[in-house]
């Protein structure tokens, strides 16, 4: 899809929220979701997740959020989403594991709100650096180098995104 380079927003107050199954394919989105993602209601269930990933996103970042939430455990992230009509939109995503009763992992839940626009400022070179390592040596190169940085700050990855 061609990207065009108009940003989306929504209101400070506003949440984004969508549920998926095991596989990241979408069960649910809240009016918002489906608002400012430009797909309708249909369009999105049962889509995968990643129909909203745009180009300027670093793999490696999604495989860090899959393995925190396939441990259990919650995360959160900054990501820059595609709307259908190839505008973006960032968000400040806070992605959790849905239990069942017995303790089962059976979908994830993510509600997400608007970042600033320094935390954008901020995570915009860092995601870029990422990309070209993707585009040099893969999601593993991409996905070391945001290690490296990491350890060289000292801090892990949810430590970042909340110092920003």
């Amino acid at each position: 899809m061609t990207t065009t380079g108009n940003e989306i927003t929504f209101g400070e107050g506003e949440f984004i929220v969508s549920k998926t199954d095991l596989k990241g394919k979408i069960t649910y989105g809240n009016e918002l979701f489906i608002q400012i993602s430009g797909y309708t209601e249909l369009e999105l269930l049962g889509a995968p997740h990643s129909i909203l990933r745009h180009p300027d996103m670093p793999k490696c970042a999604f495989k860090l959020v899959w393995e925190t939430i396939q441990q259990g455990e919650e995360i959160f992230a900054l990501v820059k989403n595609l709307a259908k009509n190839g505008n973006h939109y960032w968000v400040k995503a806070h992605v959790t594991p849905s239990f069942d009763t017995t303790g089962q992992i059976i979908g994830y839940h993510s509600v997400r709100r608007k970042p600033s626009q320094n935390i954008i400022k901020t995570i915009e070179p860092l995601y870029k650096i990422l990309l070209q390592e993707e585009q040099k040596g893969g999601m593993n190169a991409g996905y070391n180098k945001l290690l490296e940085i990491l350890s060289k700050e000292g801090v892990t990855y949810e430590q970042f995104i909340f110092a920003l």
